[in-house]
């Protein structure tokens, strides 16, 4: 676009609390043949100063966690809507023309990670579960012992088939061993 100007008001303050500065970006101006100017407020885009500032989205859309907000004072900017892309800016300490160490928007907790989160806790919940109950497990054939003696009576038939058998397993071992 021929005519459009954008300019970025910046500030760079100490806080005590952090010992150190951290760069605020304050307003941003976009400028259309220098005949209509709309002004944002810009919230919450800061870093310390010895990093750069990055973010996906800085937008006056609300679909993009609005940052630039249309100024009070100025008409024209409620019928502006800004999106920066993959915005990423340094406003003080830059060396060899490289950004430094990036300061992120984005939230650790994003819904991604705080869902798997969760799902590890119980998977992790019910391995817990299952190992407390295969510790305290019972072993049950101390409870299926038979203690009582078995009485088996003794018949002629079955005494001369067992004697049989006997001989006949002794005589296999005697021809077993001899070999």
């Amino acid at each position: 676009l021929r005519g459009l100007s954008i300019r970025l008001q910046m500030s760079n303050t100490f806080y005590e609390s952090a010992g150190q500065n951290w760069f605020n970006l304050d307003n941003v101006f976009i400028h259309y043949n220098w005949t209509h100017e709309a002004a944002f407020n810009a919230t919450d885009v800061y870093a310390p100063s010895t990093n750069s500032y990055h973010c996906q989205h800085v937008s006056s859309l609300q679909k993009y966690d609005t940052l630039l907000v249309p100024s009070a004072n100025t008409d024209h900017a409620a019928s502006w809507h800004i999106t920066f892309t993959d915005f990423q800016i340094q406003a003080f300490n830059v060396q060899s023309s490289k950004f430094a160490a990036a300061s992120d928007c984005a939230t650790f907790f994003t819904p991604a990670i705080l869902m798997g989160l969760i799902t590890s806790l119980i998977l992790l919940l019910v391995l817990a579960y299952a190992l407390h109950m295969v510790v305290h497990l019972k072993h049950i054939d101390r409870y299926e012992e038979n203690k009582t003696t078995v009485y088996f009576p003794r018949s002629t038939e079955n005494s001369e088939f067992i004697s049989h058998n006997y001989i006949y397993i002794s005589k296999l071992f005697v021809y077993i061993s001899h070999y």
